[in-house]
């Protein structure tokens, strides 16, 4: 059964990298630009194995949409790696305070997202 991943990003160039990355492993993907929109699709369909979350996005951010996931009981456990461009120590230790069950920076090293996502499921 091949595993389901949902990237969520507001830019379709990094979604479209990640998709052909992860395609190309045997994972099935779905994707969304917004957070609001990818709350949407993880409550019609919980059957995601890893959720990877751009942290930085307009309307609502990935801290933001994290801890959603995480407060509504039939999504709260799919894990949730963030994926950002900010790299600090103390960025990782945010997304990881909001919920988020890895952290990945950009650019992405394909091989540490690949690991983050084998751990995890």
């Amino acid at each position: 059964m091949n595993k389901k991943i949902l990237i969520v990003d507001d830019d379709p160039r990094n979604i479209f990298a990640l998709k052909l990355t992860l395609k190309a492993r045997g994972y099935h993907i779905e994707s969304s630009t917004m957070a609001q929109e990818a709350i949407e699709v993880l409550n019609k369909d919980n059957h995601f194995d890893v959720v990877l979350m751009d942290m930085m996005m307009p309307e609502m951010d990935g801290y933001e949409a994290i801890k959603m996931i995480k407060n509504t009981p039939s999504i709260s456990k799919i894990p949730v790696i963030a994926v950002t461009a900010q790299a600090m120590p103390e960025d990782r230790q945010k997304c990881l305070d909001a919920g988020a069950a890895d952290y990945v920076s950009k650019p992405i090293d394909v091989d540490l997202l690949m690991n983050a996502i084998e751990k995890l499921s």
